[in-house]
This record gives structure tokens, sequence and C-alpha cells, in this order.
């Protein structure tokens, strides 16, 4: 019964937001004509981040079709940016229209605008959402006629946000099948009809692999540790500062290196014998960090499948890594690396953390080893072609299942 009564609320909303969208509707009806499009990208953000680095390799795979991109929120870097504009596609910033508090009517005002360009193009496009929240605030407004896909990273407060929305999705992506069974458990506590379970379609996650041979500029008197990523609350890089600190205080020789911005995640300056790289955004630079490290570590409280995995196992790291989302799905203790106990406890995370590190140091050819076979099974599990060949099949399938 809780989704009946969400799509009662909903309902109840569209009338009051109804005006806004009408005045939006005959702005755009004003205002010169747009192009037609295949393909209408709805994102949130282009700064550092796996969901964005995923969002342009996805808008990468339609390269060849007349698509745009909207971006509907204040980013914070300016990291992806240039690979999304790479893509051919004409690229948008809406965010100052979107994504203002004090201003909230402009965003209701704009899903009118956003719509009407949808809905008045003669040739029907398809419209992907990229886990954006102005997308699923539109899509209510976009003609039944006219499909639409969502793809889903993780389960969180979109999870529940889209619930309103799932009438008006051809197809809801997700790229882990752990999250999948979240999600399916999701939906039946609401109640939510089974039809659109059945509309739940896995394709996981692709990245490009180095060349062959794989390239490693390791040192065999330290170990290099990789953290790569952002310093937000989920991803808890303090534990991995910890566990580099507990390791030399036990005598290891173990350096971290920190790709990514994290100082808004560390809890204590940071270390001398740690290296901080900061953002990259140069290929070459972010191909060295991959070389020169042994072991990629994670310690999120919550992932969906982190693209970084697949490129230090590309690379030929060994993993170390909480047990969440689809991780202990592909890495298996022992033989490519290690999975904590749990999630929860940081204390024991910290203290198990720090005992790979000295195993790791200890059995530096069987370290190596994980490393040399995560390469072969990350061309076999990860290339970007798959996750290409795998989107633009639905998109086939769904115009295939339109044609009269």
């Amino acid at each position: 019964m809780r989704y009946h009564l969400v799509i009662w609320k909903r309902r109840i909303e569209d009338l009051i937001i109804w005006p806004f969208v009408a005045w939006g509707r005959w702005r755009a009806s004003r205002a010169p004509g747009e192009p037609a499009y295949d393909i209408w990208f709805l994102f949130p953000f282009f700064h550092t981040g796996g969901a964005e680095k995923v969002h342009a390799q996805l808008a990468q795979a339609f390269a060849g079709r007349k698509a745009i991109i909207l971006f509907t929120r204040h980013s914070q870097d300016q990291r992806f940016r240039a690979e999304f504009e790479k893509t051919g596609h004409r690229v948008m910033d809406i965010s100052a229209y979107t994504d203002q508090k004090q201003r909230y009517w402009n965003n209701l005002v704009m899903r009118g605008r956003i719509s009407h360009l949808i809905n008045s193009q003669q040739k029907r496009p398809v419209v992907i959402n990229g886990q954006c929240n102005f997308a699923y605030k539109l899509s209510r407004w976009v003609r039944k006629d006219i499909p639409q896909v969502e793809l889903i990273h993780s389960l969180n407060s979109f999870s529940y946000i889209r619930i309103p929305f799932l009438p008006f999705y051809r197809a809801s992506v997700m790229i882990s099948k752990n999250r999948i069974a979240d999600h399916l458990a999701l939906y039946e506590r609401y109640g939510i009809p089974s039809p659109y379970a059945e509309r739940i379609i896995h394709i996981g996650n692709g990245v490009p692999m180095p060349a062959d041979p794989v390239t490693r500029n390791t040192r065999p008197d330290e170990l290099h540790v990789l953290y790569a990523g952002r310093g937000t609350v989920e991803k808890r890089v303090h534990l991995v500062d910890a566990i580099l600190r507990k390791a030399r205080s036990n005598g290891q020789p173990v350096k971290g290196i920190f790709m990514g911005d994290v100082d808004a995640g560390l809890k204590v300056p940071k270390d001398p014998a740690d290296e901080y790289l900061g953002n990259l955004s140069d290929p070459e630079k972010i191909e060295d960090a991959y070389q020169r490290a042994d072991i990629l570590i994670i310690t999120s409280s919550e992932e969906g499948f982190p693209m970084v995995v697949m490129e230090a196992m590309g690379h030929g790291c060994a993993i170390i890594a909480t047990p969440v989302g689809d991780i202990p799905l592909h890495v298996k203790p022992g033989v490519n690396g290690w999975l904590f106990t749990r999630t929860e406890n940081e204390e024991e995370i910290i203290s198990e953390g720090a005992d790979y590190l000295e195993e790791a140091c200890r059995h530096r050819v069987g370290t190596e080893r994980m490393g040399h076979g995560n390469i072969a099974y990350a061309r076999a599990q990860f290339g970007l072609g798959m996750f290409e060949e795998r989107w633009r099949a639905l998109l086939d399938h769904i115009n295939e299942e339109d044609r009269p």
C-alpha cells in the first residue's frame, strides 16, 4: 500500500506544479526552434566521481548518434567535462536554473521548458536519466510514447526518490547484481507491482584496459597502497590513513598514494610518508599512479561496484576492500586480494587492514601473483566494449519494440 500512497502524493504535487510547467512550456514554444536529438542525457554532475566517469563512457557509447547532455547540479570541479565534450554531443549546464534552492520556481519552470523541447521533436528520442533528481521530476511531463531509461548506481536516496516515477520508465539499468536484489526487496516492502521489477536490467560497468603487456613500476623494497576517489563520508578515507599509519608503526615498509581530493575525509594532518596527488586529469599521471601501486584499498561503507576496482585489476593490483556491493563477487580472499570481515566496526577494519598489509609485505611474490591474475580477470570481465555493446543493444531493442 505504501506504493499507492506515494503515487497519490506525486499526483497532488503535479496539480500544484502544473502552472509552473505550463509557463515553462509556453516560454519554450515562443523561443527559436531547437535541433532534434536521438538521445537526451540528463546527468547531475561532471565533477570527479565514479558515477560521472560511467556517465561519460555511456555518452561515448553513442558518439555516432546526435545527442544532448544536460547537467542539472553545480559540479565541484571540471574533472570530466572535457570527456563529455569529446563525445561530440551538445553539452549544456543548466544548473543555474535547476539547482537554486532560493529560486526553486526556476526548477519547476525548467521542467516545462525541457519537456516541451523533448515532446515537440518530430523524431521520437530516447531519454536517459543517470541518477538525476531533476530527470525524475521531469519524467512525469515527457510524452508517454517517448521511452525513458534510468541508470541506478547503488541503493541510496534515489532508490526512494524514483518510486513515484517508475511508471514513466521503460527500463531500469542497474550496475550491481547485489543492488538488484536490494531493490527487489525494497519493491516488496513498498508493494510495488511486479511488472516494474521485470523492467530491471543488469549492465555492468566497463573500463578501458591498459596496453598488453601491462607496464608495472613497483619497488621491491616498498609496498605502494593506492586510494583513488573523493574524501566523502561513505568512502571513509580516514580509515585508509589509519591503516597505513598502523602498518608503519608495526615496521612494515608501506607507502600510501592518494589520488583524488581527500582533504575533507582526513581527520588528522597528512602524513609526510604518503603521497597526495589530488584530482588528476592527465591520463599519463593517472596511469603512472596505477603502475606504481601494488594494492588498491577501499574502505567504503557502501558501493555498487567501483570503477577503480576494475581499473586497478586491469593494471595488476591486488585488492583490499570492504565486502560491500558487488565487490565480493569479484574479490576472493587469498586469491586476488583480501576482504574485511565486516563493514561497520572501524577499529576492526584498521586492525585487519594493517594485518593484510603485513601479509602482503611478507609474501611479495604472492601479492604480485594476485595482481597478475587480476589482469587476465579484468580483461575478461570488465572490457569497455561489452559495456558499450549492451547499452546500444538495449536502445536498439526499445526502438525495435516500438515499431508498428
